[in-house]
């Protein structure tokens, strides 16, 4: 079943470390206990960044149960990706990702979604959107959805297809 495929879903690092590459099915598809999944949320604390300027920044978020590598492309603006895209198009994205760039520092504590991908044999998320938080509350809600989630949906799920 692939109802959460293209849905940016919530997990844990324990849980996302233990994905599985499902490349029969799809180039970027990972699953948990047989439900496919291709995006995901995260959130927790930066703990290592190196920023490529103009080409990448590399990072990693620690939400207490394991740390997620992370990687927010920069290079929009020379990409042969997006070379068929209208400009203005292009230079939007590009100031976007400049944006959350700049935002991404040790220690700050942040909401990160994007595209599970593989490099070089090892899950990262290749990231789509960067937000701080600020409210302290936030590291439980998401610890407990993250947690409800996988009880009553994502399992479900893997449940009804056997």
């Amino acid at each position: 079943m692939d109802a959460l495929y293209n849905t940016h879903v919530k997990l844990l690092a324990f849980d996302f470390l233990k994905l599985t590459h499902s490349p029969m099915d799809h180039p970027s598809s990972f699953s948990r206990n047989g439900t496919r999944f291709s995006r995901v949320e995260t959130l927790g604390f930066v703990v290592t960044r190196e920023l490529k300027p103009n080409k990448f920044i590399k990072f990693s978020i620690d939400d207490g149960t394991g740390c997620i590598p992370c990687v927010l492309w920069l290079n929009q603006l020379n990409s042969p990706y997006f070379s068929r895209r209208n400009p203005s198009d292009v230079q939007l994205i590009a100031d976007v990702a400049v944006k959350f760039a700049s935002e991404i520092q040790l220690g700050v504590f942040a909401r990160v979604r994007g595209r599970i991908t593989g490099y070089r044999g090892a899950l990262q998320i290749t990231v789509s959107d960067v937000v701080i938080e600020k409210d302290p509350n936030s590291q439980v809600l998401h610890w407990l959805d993250c947690i409800r989630l996988a009880r009553k949906c994502y399992d479900k799920l893997c449940n009804n297809t056997v």
